[in-house]
């Protein structure tokens, strides 16, 4: 959110700039509530972008899309990591994911496409992108990354609220979600060994993408989708 939209929060009684986060309080639930606007209306858009490339072009450019706010847990222990101060204007200002949209494409240039279309949408202000497809992590993780401003009512007011939004293949998903499995809800832990080996996955992946994306453009060509203004 912006220092605008903090302003406005704290103006409607919502919390006070440098009040200590209590995840069991009122205030505390109500910001989640506004995180969870956010999320819900950047899958709105999602669906709509869905929905109209299907009509318009009869190509599937996202096969699904899920969301998730971010536990009150994870939340305290990021901020925590990150070594910011447990008040809600450190969370407001330098917690961008609470409220996390993930896009799942067919295709590896499907993901640059979705880009592309987002960044034309004149209610979404883009505040930060990465990309971890040309520069992946070293863990081997592949995703692109934007985080995101959408409006949200609230009170009679419209704050833009940050949402980030991962767009990836169904490939890079299917060993994101395997990689994270075993890295952190794993009892069992996680070795060097099996980092590497896991290293050597994402390669593989990130090979298996290149190649059907080749074999499509062999049999079907380029899809030409033509993004415009909404």
């Amino acid at each position: 959110m912006s220092k605008r939209n903090t302003e406005l929060i704290k103006k409607e009684n919502i919390l006070s700039e440098n009040k200590d986060i209590d995840i069991k309080e009122d205030h505390f639930k109500e910001l989640m509530d506004i995180y969870t606007s956010a999320m819900d209306k950047m899958t709105m858009y999602l669906n709509e972008i869905k929905r109209d490339v299907k009509k318009f072009y009869d190509y599937d450019v996202i096969d699904h899309i899920s969301s998730r706010l971010k536990s009150p847990e994870s939340i305290i222990t990021k901020m925590e990591k990150k070594g910011y101060d447990l008040n809600y204007k450190e969370l407001i200002e330098n917690i961008h994911d609470v409220a996390g949209v993930r896009v799942i494409c067919p295709l590896k240039d499907d993901i640059y496409k979705m880009r592309e279309i987002i960044s034309n949408i004149d209610e979404i202000k883009i505040l930060e992108e990465t990309d971890y497809i040309s520069k992946p992590k070293k863990s081997g993780y592949r995703s692109y990354h934007m985080v995101c401003s959408v409006p949200v009512e609230y009170k009679e007011n419209i704050l833009y609220v940050n949402c980030e939004v991962q767009i990836r293949t169904m490939a890079m998903d299917f060993w994101a979600t395997l990689e994270h499995r075993m890295k952190y809800k794993s009892s069992v832990g996680y070795s060097e060994e099996c980092s590497k080996e896991f290293i050597k996955f994402a390669k593989t992946v990130a090979s298996l993408d290149n190649k059907i994306g080749k074999l499509y453009k062999k049999r079907h060509g380029n899809n030409d989708i033509v993004v415009l203004k909404k």
